[in-house]
């Protein structure tokens, strides 16, 4: 374990540093700038604002500031051997290009906690839904039950995110009112957003279950159990779930990057002042600080949750050996 640790850090750094660099040059190559916008600046104080944020510096000079605040001036191309990388590894992005008076930093500590209670309830949701209704289908296989949530689940990886957020404004929202359009701050502004999130992850996660409940009760231990008189729920409780649920841990690191992308726009939608309504604005306004400050931390998270997911897996089926797997 501690060896798979170890090279899942190294690949922590190699993969922080890729994605700070394609964000770099991608936000860069982008038709436009940030202080490009309707409201045209006079000259004088577009290059006062440029020099402030260090963008009439060469690309490769912006580039290395990017990775860590550097001395760049008359002592040399690194300066403070400190400085190098040392804003990269305290996470400070430095002040937003569009809102000079608030840091990146303040922005995404007001916003985070947010985006990750929104994505954490939408997560629970998806589980909660996907595993409700697999467990109901595998029992009753082949009934009207299984087939409406076969035909449910195929609906929901068809459907994305926006478009099923737009059907539940307009079903909840006007035709039965139980939930406001937008909003954040009481249990009912939670309501619309979550289950926009949620729902394809949650067909997803019934598909593989169900999959993995049916494949499981055709083993030889259930039959035993069977043979036993063990009856039917605490088959499926007691013995199918856990190996039904190895599939669905191992797709949980990747629905959580998922619930972490597409909250991007469901925020922007429900207009929730979360981490992605800032990601957003930035992309438009061509704020390169905050968009990349949002980029990296998504980043941090997504790899998080897919090392927490390997780890997890190893605790439902040992067989697996992380050091080999690393």
């Amino acid at each position: 374990m501690s060896r798979f640790l170890l090279r899942r850090a190294l690949w922590f750094v190699v993969t922080t540093w890729a994605v700070i660099t394609i964000a770099f040059f991608v936000l860069r190559a982008a038709p436009g700038g940030p202080f490009s916008g309707e409201r045209k600046l006079h000259p004088s104080v577009e290059a006062a604002l440029r020099a402030q944020y260090h963008l009439d510096w060469p690309l490769w000079k912006q580039y290395l500031h990017t990775l860590g605040p550097l001395n760049l001036d008359e002592r040399g191309l690194f300066g403070d051997a400190s400085d190098v990388f040392g804003g990269l590894l305290a996470l400070d992005f430095g002040p937003s290009m569009q809102h000079r008076d608030v840091s990146v930093n303040d922005a995404l500590a007001q916003s985070l906690p947010i985006s990750i209670t929104l994505g954490s309830l939408a997560l629970g949701i998806a589980l909660v839904l996907g595993l409700g209704a697999a467990l109901l289908s595998a029992q009753f296989p082949g009934s009207r039950f299984d087939r409406l949530v076969r035909l449910a689940a195929a609906a929901g990886l068809v459907l994305p995110n926006f478009v099923i957020a737009s059907l539940l404004v307009l079903v909840f929202a006007f035709w039965i009112p139980i939930a406001p359009v937008a909003g954040w701050g009481a249990p009912r502004h939670v309501l619309l957003p979550a289950l926009a999130l949620a729902l394809p992850f949650a067909a997803y996660i019934a598909r593989l279950a169900r999959a993995g409940l049916l494949e499981t009760l055709s083993k030889d231990y259930i039959r035993t159990a069977r043979a036993k008189g063990a009856s039917e729920s605490a088959i499926l409780w007691r013995h199918a779930l856990r190996g039904a649920l190895t599939p669905v841990v191992s797709y949980l690191g990747p629905a959580a990057a998922g619930v972490l992308t597409g909250s991007l726009v469901i925020e922007r939608i429900f207009a929730i002042p979360g981490a992605g309504t800032h990601f957003v604005a930035s992309a438009l306004n061509r704020d390169y600080t905050m968009a990349m400050g949002v980029t990296v931390v998504y980043a941090v998270m997504v790899f998080g949750f897919n090392t927490a997911v390997d780890v997890a897996y190893t605790l439902l089926d040992p067989r697996l050996d992380l050091e080999r797997e690393a």
